[in-house]
């Protein structure tokens, strides 16, 4: 079973991808914000995909990815956001990330794209 850590402040928004991931038979792991994320790769967690919200309180996402990718070199990082700005994007891609969503996006849409990620980096 793969794993995935979605990290996000919406409480709502980590539940809602929680359940369409482990409905899709993922194992989920969650983390409210950069912090919290990262403490959770210092104890181990190695996930097949992470998913982070860029615009976060205490570590934003752009950080994250940038340290994410120091422990992680090859694990792929997708971007979930309402940040449309092409500076952002250029700025998590120069930092690691995988690929780049505006939220919101529909469970099919997402689960696909989730799949297609895993399988490329298998």
């Amino acid at each position: 079973m793969k794993t995935i850590l979605v990290v996000d402040d919406s409480v709502t928004m980590l539940r809602s991808l929680q359940s369409s991931l482990e409905i899709s038979g993922f194992r989920v792991e969650t983390a409210a914000d950069g912090v919290e994320g990262m403490a959770k790769l210092a104890k181990g967690l190695k996930p097949d995909l992470i998913i982070t919200d860029i615009n976060m309180p205490n570590m934003d996402g752009i950080e994250f990815i940038r340290q994410a990718r120091l422990k992680l070199r090859f694990t792929p990082i997708l971007a979930l956001t309402t940040e449309g700005q092409r500076s952002k994007r250029d700025e998590a891609r120069k930092h690691g990330a995988t690929g780049w969503m505006l939220k919101p996006v529909g469970g099919i849409e997402l689960i696909k794209l989730i799949e297609q990620v895993v399988a490329q980096f298998a």
